[in-house]
């Protein structure tokens, strides 16, 4: 038995979710997947999947074994990867997480490019905790929007750029409600945050003059009539005319290049967020993150300014 092969395609089948998608996967009959965790299993003497004619499971030996397996693998392909970093090639699987919002409004937009600049590559995106402030241990590159806190730990993060807490409102609400000019006209309107937003008990507004001065204004937040933890439903409401959110510009910049919603006081902002690209600290960084964390740069700027508002993602 080839236990090294055997194991690849125990892996792949948990993966794919069944042996079909495997078979697809490698490029091989379903019948050479069967076998080679027949003959896995054999050598075991467990069983390491259930397996239904309409599902298939991990038995709780399988799921250990997975969980002991999958980085030893991992290392091997790094091991190989570090062997042939003379070639331009890079290959294998990177695990991405990364907050809802910043997924989907934004890096799922982008991989594409970085995929066609590396086709031998998969890459694989997933969901990480709101608002981390540590890299996924389950993931290569881990994208974090820490806010104001500092980021402390044992591990490696790189600045990619910041994203301004901004105010917008769709044209419609704004033509039927009193004009806004100052800070302070927001208390005369429906201002929609998400939950967490009101845990603050003031949002301040900041202004810098061409002379460099800078003007603060600090306002309470009240509870609007439509209330959720989840910010992409508030600027959902915001486009339903409801009233004004309070958004990161990740999530409203394509909003504002199409007109559907528009920004309220461009001259303040409320909050800035930081996002970096984190690793765990280990000896040896596989290429793909470094290419995948280089290629991040590159698209966001890697300094402390806001691109999305910039316009300088497209």
């Amino acid at each position: 038995m080839d236990e090294l092969k055997s194991m690849r395609t125990f892996v792949k089948v948990v993966d794919e979710g069944s042996f079909a998608g495997a078979a697809r996967s490698l490029n091989v009959a379903k019948s050479v997947v069967t076998r080679l965790v027949s003959e896995l299993e054999e050598a075991l003497n467990c069983r390491l999947l259930t397996r239904t004619t309409r599902a298939l499971s991990l038995t709780s030996a399988g799921a250990q074994y997975l969980e002991r397996v999958r980085p030893i693998l991992e290392e091997i392909d790094d091991a190989n990867n570090q062997a042939t970093e003379a070639t331009d090639t890079i290959r294998g699987l990177l695990r991405v997480a990364a907050p809802q919002e910043f997924l989907t409004a934004s890096l799922a937009r982008l991989v594409s490019r970085f995929t066609q600049r590396h086709p031998a590559l998969n890459i694989h995106l997933t969901l990480s905790q709101p608002w981390a402030l540590a890299p996924d241990d389950a993931a290569d590159v881990t994208i974090l929007i820490p806010g104001p806190e500092p980021l402390k730990g044992d591990f490696v993060a790189r600045l990619l750029a910041h994203t301004d807490v901004v105010l917008c409102a769709t044209p419609e609400y704004l033509a039927r409600h009193p004009p806004i000019v100052n800070p302070e006209d927001v208390d005369l309107h429906t201002l929609l945050v998400p939950d967490t937003a009101l845990e603050r008990k003031a949002w301040t507004f900041h202004s810098t003059r061409e002379d460099g001065t800078r003007t603060s204004i600090s306002l309470r937040v009240r509870r609007a009539p439509v209330g959720s933890p989840n910010p992409e439903v508030m600027i959902a409401a915001a486009r339903g005319h409801c009233g004004i959110a309070g958004a990161l510009s990740l999530n409203v910049f394509e909003d504002f290049r199409l007109g559907t919603l528009q920004r309220v006081l461009p001259g303040w902002s409320a909050a800035g967020y930081r996002l970096y690209a984190a690793v765990p600290s280990r000896a040896h960084l596989p290429r793909r993150a470094r290419a995948f964390i280089d290629f991040l740069v590159e698209q966001y700027g890697g300094v402390s300014s806001d691109p999305w508002l910039a316009g300088v993602i497209k």
